[in-house]
């Protein structure tokens, strides 16, 4: 398997639901104007507390100072790991599930925290800037890593051969505790062309839509709601994040889905904002998931994470997260 490290450094931000209309702007066009922009890598995902904002250099040059915006202080550079399609595997897992074995465990058992960013398409593991000579020195004996700078890629190999001396402590894992809204999500994707097709919709539910009609169709049915959504633009390919509810205010024709269309329940992972220094948190959760041969997106915010699993599984799912590590 071959691992990119793209050529992307990004910036991971947090708007605070209150300042919003200080950004609507800019957040509008980076989503339909990212020519304008030159932003090749933009992630917008609205959860109840915030609203994470994942963007290049030029991206993060749209938005404004304020006391409503948070900066995550590193630099971020994302990982993209290419499978031989002629290579044969028993697993049908998707997303994170399908690298936790390979990447995302190795980091953590090296104190390497990971930002996790589940598409349509692909998965994007971010990692900070000043940790990728640990990354590349953990990763080369299973991958072929390459470098992306420039429009050019080329081989790159661990050149700090104390790296790992300095890691020796093991990893504290600390089980979060968990909940599972009772919303059902889709993972769509949508042909950038027709953008301007849904974008007053898209728009009114990003900035102006009230979520109060959705709380009370679940609160009648006696049912726990969370507004998430998270939609991506990146290198051209859009992927989006909704919940059915939402979905019925889009086009059906327009939007795309895998061919059996499957439905996802949410795992939301801490009690209280994990932060950005802990390590080995998806690690944890991407284990037991992979143990269990259980598909996964995984979408980390700037307070939470977030784990989509397939709606048959989400009862096993909570089960096993809920369980000390010692009974694993």
């Amino acid at each position: 398997m071959d691992l990119h490290i793209l050529d992307y450094r990004l910036r991971v931000t947090s708007i605070n639901t209150a300042g919003l209309s200080r950004y609507t702007h800019a957040l509008i066009k980076l989503v339909f104007l990212s020519n304008r922009t030159r932003c090749k890598f933009f992630s917008l995902t609205e959860t109840p507390e915030n609203y994470t904002v994942v963007l290049d250099e030029e991206g993060f040059k749209e938005l404004p100072e304020s006391e409503h915006l948070q900066v995550e202080s590193d630099i971020w550079l994302p990982l993209n790991v290419l499978c031989d399609r002629n290579a044969s595997s028993s697993s049908d897992t998707v997303g994170v599930t399908k690298i936790a074995t390979s990447v995302i465990i190795p980091l953590a058992e090296q104190h390497v925290s990971v930002f996790m960013l589940s598409t349509y398409q692909t998965d994007y593991i971010l990692v900070r800037e000043k940790d990728l000579p640990v990354v590349i020195h953990t990763l080369e004996q299973e991958f072929a890593i390459y470098r992306e700078v420039g429009g050019e890629t080329f081989r790159v190999y661990s050149e700090d051969t104390d790296v790992e001396e300095d890691r020796k402590e093991a990893v504290k894992m600390k089980v979060h505790p968990v909940l599972s809204p009772d919303n059902r999500f889709s993972v769509m994707s949508l042909d950038p062309a027709t953008l301007p097709t849904i974008a007053t919709i898209l728009i009114d539910v990003l900035f102006y839509s009230n979520c109060s009609a959705e709380v009370e169709n679940y609160a009648s049915l006696g049912l726990d709601y969370i507004k998430f959504f998270s939609f991506s633009l990146i290198d051209g390919y859009i992927s989006i994040v909704m919940d059915t509810e939402t979905q019925r205010r889009f086009p059906r024709e327009l939007l795309f889905t895998s061919s059996s269309g499957e439905l996802w329940r949410m795992v939301r992972i801490g009690g209280q904002p994990l932060g950005f220094d802990e390590c080995g948190i998806v690690a944890q959760i991407s284990q037991r998931l992979a143990e269990a041969n259980i598909s996964a997106y995984y979408i980390s915010t700037f307070s939470f994470d977030h784990a989509l699993v397939p709606e048959e599984d989400i009862s096993y799912v909570i089960r096993m997260l809920e369980k000390p590590l010692t009974e694993l």
